[in-house]
């Protein structure tokens, strides 16, 4: 890796701009789950390996514990989406993370605020069943936060958000929906 230059040289020839962040994120889950493998990822978060989530991102967690008991690991240099052959650029990472509880919020799987975008995922072995609940993840939130009706919210999602594959390999797979903070405008 050339950290001024910030990429990584990966072959001769080829070289990988790095984009640093941790691939798993997450809070301890609800207890029903039992004893949990955090490496596939769920409502809870886990290894999501989403490469939005930089610094300078906010990950929104439903908290299921006291104290949310929140585990970080899973450095990444770069990564594409998908993470197809099991692994990223690896590296280690340290971070400087922010906890704000927000007791009134009713978020029911992870979400995420880029300076951007707004980020809703969803994530189940079925990757037809993870795009119907990052689908709905959104819809809901833009019917929470921006007052909008559910048809409203499928529609804007079709015409203006990106459906992306977040990852394909930890039996969970992960799917993320994208969409642009500037299709709202300020009135």
């Amino acid at each position: 890796m050339d950290a001024k230059r910030m990429v990584g040289l990966f072959a001769p020839g080829v070289e990988v701009p790095l984009a640093p962040f941790f691939g798993s994120m997450g809070v301890a889950p609800p207890p029903a789950f039992g004893r949990y493998d955090s490496a596939p990822p769920t409502i809870n978060g886990g290894n999501m390996d989403d490469k939005a989530l930089v610094a300078g991102t906010t990950l929104f967690l439903p908290v299921y514990a006291s104290g949310a008991l929140f585990q970080v690991g899973d450095g990444h240099a770069a990564q594409g989406n998908g993470e197809v052959d099991i692994t990223a650029l690896e590296t280690s990472l340290t971070g400087t993370f922010e906890f704000v509880l927000h007791k009134k919020a009713a978020i029911t799987y992870p979400r995420a605020e880029t300076p951007k975008a707004y980020i809703a995922m969803g994530f189940d072995d079925d990757l037809s069943h993870a795009t119907r609940k990052a689908l709905r993840n959104m819809i809901d939130f833009l019917v929470a936060e921006k007052g909008m009706t559910r048809d409203d919210a499928y529609m804007l999602i079709s015409v203006a958000g990106d459906v992306e594959i977040t990852e394909l390999v930890d039996r969970n797979k992960g799917v993320h929906v994208v969409l642009p903070k500037a299709v709202f405008t300020k009135r």
